[in-house]
Formats: C-alpha cells, structure tokens, sequence
C-alpha cells in the first residue's frame, strides 16, 4: 500500500505529466526497444511510428497518477487494455521489463527533479498497478481457457478464402490448421492475428474485428488496404495481407477478444454509427442477429468516402429488405455523375454524416448507441449525439488502434 507521503508525490507529478508525459513515454518506448529489441515482435510498430501508442500510454500514466487514491474507477478501461494484452499473449514478466524502463524513463526525463523519494513512490505505484493488470489478465485467460473451441496461445489458420468487399476491403475467411473447432466470438469482439513482414524482419501483431456471426469454424476477418500519404506511412500488416498472402497461406491468431459486444440477452434497440471500415463489428453483429431472427429494433447509419468503397453493400440492403425490425442509411461523401443523375435512393445521402439530418430515425430514448470508426469520427459523433441530448452512459464505442478517445 502508498502511504500518505507517497501518494502525495505521485500527485504532485500530475502537472508534469500533463506538460511532459508524452516526452517521457516517447523517451520510455525507445529505451525498451533498444534494450529489449524482440519486443518489436509483440508491439505494433505501426502506432509506434505514427505516435498513437505514445500517446496512449502518457494518457494512461496520467489518469493513472490522478486517481492513485482510487484506481478501482480506472477498471472499465483497465479491463480494455487487459483484452488487449491477453489477446497479445502478455506475460507476468513482461510487465517487470515495463517497469524497469518506465522508472528508469522517469528518472532520465526527470532529471533533478526525480529524487530517491519520488522514484521510489512510484516504483510502489507501477507494482500496485501491474499486480492489478495481472491478477485481470489471469482472470480473462481463465475465462476465455473455459470457452468451448479455445486454445491457449497463437494458432495457425489457413487462410481459406479472399474475396475483395470494396475497392479498399478484402475479406480473409481463416480456418484452423488443425481442423478442430474454434470457440465462437462475441458479435464484436476482434481477433488478434501474428504475420512475419520480411521487410522489417519481426512478426507483427494486429487486431481486425471479426465481420461475421460466431461459428465453431472459421473466422472471417475484413481488412481495409492503408495506402500512405505525405501525411501517413503505408499500414505495413494491411497491405502485406492484401498482396502478399494467397488463399492456403497460413498466419497465426489467439482467441478472439474485446469487450465492445452486443448482449445477447438484452432486447433493447440499438443505434449503430459507423464510419469506413468501423462498419466491420456491425456488419458481425447484423449477420448473428438476422440468423437468430431476434427481432430487434436496430438503426444503423453509415459513413463512407464513396459507393466503390462500400463494402457489404448488398449484404445490408438485402438484410434491410428481407427484416422491417432494421433500417440502414448511409453517406456517402463523394458520388459520382451517374449516381447524381439517376438520384439516390431515401436510404442513401451526400456529405459526410450529419446526425442532426437524421434525428428522428436516431433519437430512440430507451436505446444504446454503438460508435466504431477513426478517431475523428467517433469524436464528432459522440459531440453531436450530446447535443442532441443523448446521455453518454448510453454511449459505447471502439477506437481502432491505441485509445486516445477520452469519455468524459
């Protein structure tokens, strides 16, 4: 346990944490990585590069030192990162490598104003809290060891079919290896996959969302292709799974993962607001709930750049067809020539997504509301729903990548 003294000086680094805390994890990633280089292999390189994890860890570290007095109010978003760790194999150990080069970062970036006391405070601080994360992450593999069709670890799946969805989109539909059942996922959970890139010469981690219902065999996974741009790299996993990998490769994942799901035992209606690929849990989510024939009231309103890179596109409209319990509109912020002249259908707008523009359909006071897409996106959404009164406890959302989002 902190004592007095030593909670004191952990919140009297808040200030510095705010000014200086994404200096200090910048300066905490390098270190690690050049002392303990094979966990290039377990890090996704890419938010490395493009500072996203960074800056996930120095929000991390500060609401951490704000609420040293009680962290327990930090689990629902401690219970995150903990899918997200076991869905990436974490160990125990790993976490005293963390800590190692998280205190040894303090000081460095600190200086003078790291006294003995101050390492020392927060050398009991990071051991409170990875006791925490591990004692979580036990838990969560126990519980996932439970599930019918589970393994331990990564596991191979042949990739058993491609097919392209969009201009931008292929669908990856991974069979074991083994040909033993696979436990079947919760609509919405991810599944984290281990490719080898030659070109970095380490294996790479990511997470995609599992874009159809649960099923004991297979997984279907939908990647969008991340061609870079003067203000963005090239999305390096993406990409190489695009053009690289054949139907018959094999690549290795572990049990799906995420706590961004539907409960299944709820029949409360659903609000779905997706941007780009962000549509890809919802896609999951209608195709479990269209098979069970729930009867649950579902809007759902989707953005994207333009038709070509739509996918499932006659999947949903056949899906709107065939159930009334479920209404789908989308944005389209670019349309071509043809489709302005022959007019779009009532189901379809021009722009990007206005939320006002569609209040009737979205204001459905006992529902909850599901947001998945880029960072800027589910931002501006979650504003506009405020502002249309909508409570942020009836706000759930998914940020690719590192979250940064803060709900406040």
């Amino acid at each position: 346990m902190l004592s007095t003294t030593e909670i004191g000086l952990i919140k009297a680094t808040v200030p510095i944490l705010r000014e200086q805390g994404l200096l200090l994890t910048q300066h905490f990633y390098k270190r690690m990585f050049q002392h303990n280089p094979e966990l290039r292999n377990t890090f996704n390189m890419g938010n490395q590069q493009n500072g996203t994890q960074q800056t996930a860890l120095a929000l991390a570290v500060l609401a951490y030192a704000e609420n040293i007095e009680n962290p327990g109010v930090l689990l629902p978003v401690l219970q995150r990162i903990g899918d997200k760790h076991t869905s990436l194999q974490i160990t125990a150990e790993q976490y005293d490598i963390v800590g190692k080069h998280l205190l040894a970062s303090i000081g460095e970036v600190l200086g003078d104003a790291a006294t003995a006391d101050l390492i020392t405070a927060w050398a009991k601080a990071y051991g409170q809290l990875a006791d925490l994360m591990i004692n979580l992450e036990k838990s969560i593999y126990l519980q996932k060891a439970a599930v019918k069709g589970a393994w331990t670890g990564w596991r191979k799946f042949i990739i058993d079919k491609k097919v392209q969805e969009s201009e931008e989109i292929t669908s990856f539909y991974l069979r074991p290896e083994d040909g033993l059942e696979v436990s079947a996922h919760q609509p919405g959970q991810y599944l984290s996959i281990k490719v080898f890139v030659p070109a970095l010469g380490i294996y790479q981690p990511r997470q995609y969302s599992i874009s159809s219902a649960p099923s004991a065999e297979y997984y279907r996974i939908s990647v969008k292709r991340e061609p870079g741009n003067e203000q963005k790299e090239s999305g390096t996993v993406s990409n190489y799974l695009h053009d690289q990998l054949l139907e018959g490769d094999v690549i290795e994942a572990t049990t799906p993962a995420g706590d961004f799901v539907l409960n299944i035992n709820q029949t409360t209606p659903l609000v779905l607001l997706s941007g780009g690929v962000g549509q890809t849990p919802f896609v999951s989510i209608l195709d479990f709930l269209t098979k069970s024939d729930q009867q649950r009231q579902v809007k759902w309103a989707h953005a994207c750049r333009s038709e070509s890179v739509h996918a499932f596109r006659e999947q949903i409209n056949a899906w709107q067809s065939e159930h009334d319990w479920f209404e789908h509109i989308v944005f389209y912020e670019n349309t071509d020539l043809a489709s302005k002249e022959n007019s779009l259908s009532k189901d379809t707008r021009t722009g990007r997504m206005d939320v006002a523009e569609i209040s009737e359909m979205l204001l459905i006071p006992e529902a909850e509301y599901y947001l998945c897409g880029p960072k800027p996106f589910i931002e501006k959404t979650m504003k506009d729903l405020s502002a249309l009164g909508i409570d942020h406890k009836k706000l759930f959302f998914e940020e690719f990548g590192p979250q940064t989002i803060q709900m406040n």
